[in-house]
C-alpha cells in the first residue's frame, strides 16, 4: 500500500468482521487509518435493504416492507436477503403467484431457527416439551424487562424439540442489569417448568442450550460489565494462555456467576409456582395446537394475572 503519490487518486478500501485481530501495521496513519463501523440496520435501514431484494419478487396485496422490517429486528442485510429468497421459494412450492405473509413468517422462522422437523408423535415427549416452552414464555411475559414473546411452538426446528421466540428491541447496544437478569430467568424458565411439574428426577437434557446461554450471560455480567459483587472491573480471560488473574479472584468470579444463576432460577420458580394454573393452560394449548402466537399467549396469561408493562432496555 506504500508508494502512491499524493495526487494519484488511488483509494484502498477493505472490509472485515474481525477488526480485533488486525495487525497494528495496517492501522497506522497513511494506511487504513480511517475506520467506519457498520452495525446492524435499524427499521428504516431494513426497509431500504428489503426494497433491493424484492425487485424481482411479487408481494401479495396488503403487505408492506415496513411491516416486514418491524418483524425482523436484529437481522443483517444478508439475513434479509436470505429471508426474501426463502419466502419466494416457499411461495413457488405452494403454487402461489405472489409472496404472502404466511411465506414471510415461515421463512423468518427458518432463517432464525432452521428447517422445520416432523411434529412429535410421542404424547409424553410432546407434553414435556410443551411445559418446557410454556415455562420460557410465561416467565418472559411476566418480567417487565424481558423482550416480548413472538411465538411458541413444540414443532422441532434444527436440533431443538421446541422453541420460544422473543422480539428484541431496536437498540441492543445498551442493556441494563435488570434486562440481563430477566433474560437469564427466561432462559431458565424451561428447566424450572420441567422440575416443577415432573420433579427433579425427570428433568431432561433439553435445557442444555439454555444453561450454556445462562453461563455466557452471567459470566459477561461478572467479567465484562462489572454487574456483580466482584466489582466494577473488566477482567481479561487471558486468551490462549488462560486466565491471568489470581485463584482468589477466579473463585469470586465463579461464586458471582452461581449467585446470579441461583437468583434468576428462584425468580423463575416463584413466577411459575405462583401461576401454575396458567402454566398448565398454556402447555395444554401447545399440546393441542402445537404453535401459538405471542398475542394468543398474552390473551391466556391475562386471564390469570395482570401483564406488566414492558420496560425499555436501559
Amino acid at each position: 500500500m506504500d508508494g502512491f503519490e499524493g495526487n494519484s487518486g488511488v483509494i484502498v478500501v477493505a472490509a472485515t468482521n474481525r477488526s480485533d485481530i488486525l495487525d497494528n501495521a495496517l492501522l497506522r496513519p497513511g494506511r487504513f487509518d480511517r475506520r467506519v463501523t457498520v452495525g446492524l440496520p435499524d427499521v428504516k435501514g431494513r426497509e431500504q435493504i428489503l426494497e433491493v431484494h424484492i425487485r424481482n419478487k411479487k408481494l401479495a396485496e396488503g403487505i408492506t416492507l415496513t411491516d416486514i422490517a418491524k418483524r425482523t429486528a436484529g437481522f443483517s442485510g444478508a439475513d434479509l436477503e436470505n429471508l426474501m429468497n426463502e419466502s419466494a421459494i416457499l411461495a413457488a412450492r405452494r403454487n402461489k403467484s405472489a409472496v404472502t405473509m404466511d411465506e414471510i413468517n415461515d421463512a423468518t422462522d427458518r432463517v432464525i431457527a432452521g428447517l422445520e422437523g416432523r411434529p412429535l408423535n410421542n404424547n409424553a415427549s410432546k407434553k414435556l416439551v410443551a411445559y418446557h416452552e410454556a415455562g420460557h414464555a410465561i416467565v418472559g411475559s411476566l418480567l417487565p424487562h424481558h423482550d416480548p414473546v413472538n411465538k411458541v411452538t413444540v414443532i422441532p426446528r434444527g436440533q431443538a424439540k421446541g422453541l420460544t421466540w422473543f422480539t428484541p428491541g431496536e437498540d441492543q447496544s445498551l442493556i441494563s442489569t435488570a434486562m440481563l437478569k430477566a433474560r437469564i430467568a427466561g432462559a431458565l424458565g424451561g428447566r424450572v417448568a420441567e422440575q416443577l411439574v415432573f420433579g427433579s428426577s425427570q428433568v431432561t437434557t433439553g435445557a442444555g442450550g439454555d444453561l450454556q446461554q445462562v453461563e455466557r450471560m452471567a459470566r459477561a455480567m461478572v467479567t465484562q460489565f462489572g454487574m456483580s459483587d466482584v466489582g466494577s472491573i473488566a477482567i481479561d480471560d487471558g486468551g490462549f494462555g488462560g486466565p491471568n488473574y489470581s485463584e482468589d479472584l477466579n473463585s469470586k468470579i465463579d461464586s458471582a456467576i452461581k449467585d446470579i444463576s441461583d437468583e434468576c432460577f428462584q425468580t423463575a420458580w416463584n413466577l411459575l409456582e405462583t401461576h401454575r394454573d396458567c402454566l398448565d393452560r398454556v402447555a395444554e394449548e401447545l399440546c393441542e395446537m402445537e404453535t401459538i402466537t405471542g398475542d394468543r399467549l398474552r390473551e391466556i396469561v391475562a386471564q390469570y394475572t395482570e401483564l406488566p408493562e414492558k420496560m425499555a432496555a436501559v
